[in-house]
């Protein structure tokens, strides 16, 4: 049922539905400003009773019905952003460990880090899940995990850069900054005002690790290791020896659905699993499994089989057919985290839903939520190395799995509303984009695997299926990597390698890595549907470069080519664009000429560009606060950010600095998250003219210097 918040922008929703109004008409009429109106409609700010009191009267209604509904939402205030928490579950059978589980615990308590070092299989992992189930009261913020792939067969260790953006987005921090450095001060920050508990599992090291830990704040961080981080200042370990018999036999116990006594054939199998709990598990599934079996029957198979510790696999292996023996196999060399049964499916090219409960059954893989799955370092580097024994062709099963998916990525992105894409298939947009990112680790891990494999139509079909979801993502470290491999494969393929790399082109702009756009859009074809992108793109490059006539020549190339493609939003754009050009070229009456033609052929944020070119050249606010309420309303925060840096260029040239400023650091603010670099150089400037301007010279020197730090990364100098 949705809450009173919920009910009450229902409500104002339908009341500006009813007037017929554009936001900003209905903001006049009501005496409103269109920016407060956009956060009343979106539900960001609650309205004073006389605000809704103004909008009941702007569409002649009566306001009383809404009191009760308005006064239920002020008092329940704005609704609190869903608790995240990423955690695997906790094992029903968890067994031991009590001094080491309040030693973890009062560490996190006190010191807020602990790491849990030990041998693979030991139950390292287990034990962070306990405690930090435990403990999430404790973390109203919720928590986060993220398996860092140190020891994971097949694959490199998650790069700290790359982990910090995964982390990042965990919170919601969904363009995080480019550089290593700026997204570990980031994630900092974003802890410092949180209390979240993050585990972070396997780490390889001290330095693999070391970026990610949290600063000052009530966060805390759980991490886990099979090396022993002792460089690692400030993050006390808690190291794990194998389990003592009596442990060991409990747990045994516990898995097998028996009371033991003890006797030579419990000392037997005890011996053979070497105390860790991860065999002790497998070792009593096989018995459960197996009710005419006695513990001296399961000590007997087990000495037959090899003397070592995957002797344990092997025996859990026993009790399975041959089907799903080769299930098992091919999962040892399935690339990525984890896997849902449709994965498994493709993989085995058959029905699995009953093989995968009878691996869940022998603890060969965990069940981390319906339909998903997961399989530990060890088991799947035994399965891999069976399956390379025993596997004649496995590219042939992981090129199913890519069928699979790219159509899955395929048909979720159909679903996704884009400008390329007026009508999107029927679906809910928000599920398609969760799936995006629920898979995003797996399907990078089968790119970088299918690049490997030469499996080239994957390669260059994934990106494509995935533009929507990196254009809301923009600055993944994975995103330029994939377009260019893309590009090479779809030229290898004899196909069209243009609009791979236009997205390039526009990925290396967007990360003011400007004469490699240029590169990549004068490589793409100007022929056919893509030439009006094409010279939009490049214009853009042109006028961040400061070639401000050749920007021109692009723009006004762009609108003739889509005037000839009937593009009416496109042709708005490429005359906003020549406009901005224009009016910075010292023809501003042009410049408005420009940006009202603009205005004519745009609806919705695509009339954001001719505001901002129209409030600029006119040196006038009111356009740019219809911009700033636009962008606010569809949750365009680079627009948004844009939109407040012109206004702060407006109000210091009518001598309002002061107040000026207030603009320019709310657009830096709304940056810190984003990866326009090149955005946030052209603010950094205007800021400190600004700061200048107000008399605020050292302000003015901070600002410049951070523009020579981001000037020197997008340049590789």
């Amino acid at each position: 049922m949705p809450g009173p918040q919920e009910r009450l922008v229902a409500q104002l929703a339908q009341i500006k539905k009813l007037s017929g109004l554009s936001l900003r008409s209905l903001a006049r009429e009501s005496g409103l400003s269109s920016s407060s109106l956009s956060r009343y409609l979106t539900g960001r700010l609650i309205p004073p009773w006389e605000a809704v009191v103004a909008l009941c009267r702007a569409v002649k209604k009566d306001p009383r019905p809404l009191r009760a509904i308005w006064a239920a939402a002020s008092e329940a205030g704005p609704a609190p952003a869903p608790r995240r928490n990423d955690l695997p579950g906790d094992l029903f059978d968890f067994t031991g460990r009590e001094a080491e589980s309040a030693q973890v615990e009062e560490l996190l308590r006190t010191v807020g880090a602990v790491v849990i070092d030990g041998m693979g299989g030991v139950g390292k992992t287990s034990l962070a899940l306990h405690a930090a189930h435990r403990l999430a009261p404790a973390y109203p913020d919720g928590g986060l995990y993220l398996d860092l792939q140190g020891f994971t067969p097949g694959q490199e260790p998650l790069d700290p850069q790359v982990a910090l953006g995964r982390l990042l987005d965990g919170l919601d921090v969904t363009h995080p900054p480019a550089g290593a450095a700026e997204r570990a001060a980031l994630w900092r920050s974003e802890l410092s005002r949180r209390r979240a508990l993050v585990v972070l599992d396997n780490a390889f090291d001290a330095e693999h690790v070391r970026p990610l830990l949290p600063g000052a704040g009530a966060s805390a961080v759980l991490i886990t290791s099979r090396n022993r981080l002792v460089s690692l200042d400030g993050v006390p370990p808690v190291s794990l020896a194998p389990f003592d018999d009596a442990d060991a036999a409990r747990l045994f116990g516990r898995a097998a659905g028996l009371r033991l006594d003890a006797d030579d054939a419990v000392e037997q199998v005890l011996r053979q699993c070497g105390g860790l709990p991860l065999a002790l598990r497998m070792a009593g599934a096989r018995l459960r499994h197996r009710p005419g079996w006695s513990v001296a029957v399961l000590a007997e198979r087990m000495r037959d089989n090899a003397g070592r510790f995957d002797a344990v696999f092997g025996m859990s292996l026993q009790q399975l057919d041959a089907d799903q023996r080769r299930l098992f196999r091919l999962l040892g060399a399935l690339p990525g985290a984890d896997f849902d049964d449709g994965v498994a499916a493709a993989l085995f090219s058959g029905d699995v839903v009953d093989h995968l409960e009878e691996l869940v059954d022998a603890h060969l893989i965990e069940e981390i939520s319906p339909g998903r799955y997961r399989m530990h370092d060890l088991i799947r580097r035994y399965a891999a190395e069976l399956a390379v024994a025993e596997e004649s062709d496995i590219s042939v099963n992981l090129g199913h799995v890519f069928d699979h998916y790219l159509a899955r990525a395929v048909a979720q992105d159909r679903i996704l509303p884009s400008p390329q894409r007026p009508r999107p298939d029927a679906g809910d947009p928000a599920l398609a984009m969760a799936w995006f990112d629920l898979e995003y680790v797996n399907l990078v891990a089968c790119f970088d695997a299918a690049v490997r494999l030469g499996a080239d139509s994957f390669v260059a079909g994934l990106p494509p299926a995935m533009r929507v979801w990196f254009f809301r993502h923009r600055g993944t470290d994975d995103q330029t990597r994939m377009l260019a491999a893309a590009a090479d494969a779809a030229g290898r393929l004899g196909r069209d390698r243009s609009p791979l790399l236009a997205d390039l082109g526009f990925a290396l702009a967007a990360a003011g890595r400007l004469s490699e756009a240029l590169a990549a859009y004068a490589a793409a074809s100007p022929d056919g549907d893509l030439a009006a992108t094409l010279a939009l793109r490049t214009g853009f490059v042109h006028r961040d470069l400061g070639d401000l006539a050749e920007a021109q020549t692009d723009f006004r190339r762009a609108r003739k080519l889509f005037e000839q493609q009937g593009n009416r939003a496109g042709q708005s754009q490429a005359l906003a664009f020549d406009g901005w050009v224009t009016l910075h070229l010292g023809a501003s009456s042009d410049a408005v000429s420009l940006a009202l033609a603009s205005l004519e052929l745009a609806s919705g944020p695509a009339r954001v560009p001719g505001l901002l070119t129209l409030g600029v050249a006119r040196a006038a606010t009111e356009p740019l606060e219809e911009a700033l309420a636009l962008a606010a309303q569809h949750r365009l925060p680079h627009q948004e950010a844009w939109c407040h840096n012109c206004l702060g260029i407006v109000l210091r040239e009518n001598g309002f600095a002061l107040r000026a400023l207030d603009h320019h650091r709310r657009a830096l603010e709304l940056l810190k998250p984003l990866a326009e670099v090149q955005l946030e150089i052209d603010c950094l400037r205007a800021y400190a003219e600004t700061c200048t301007a107000a008399g605020r010279p050292d302000e003015a020197l901070a600002a410049l210097d951070r523009l020579r730090s981001l000037t020197r990364v997008a340049s590789g100098t």
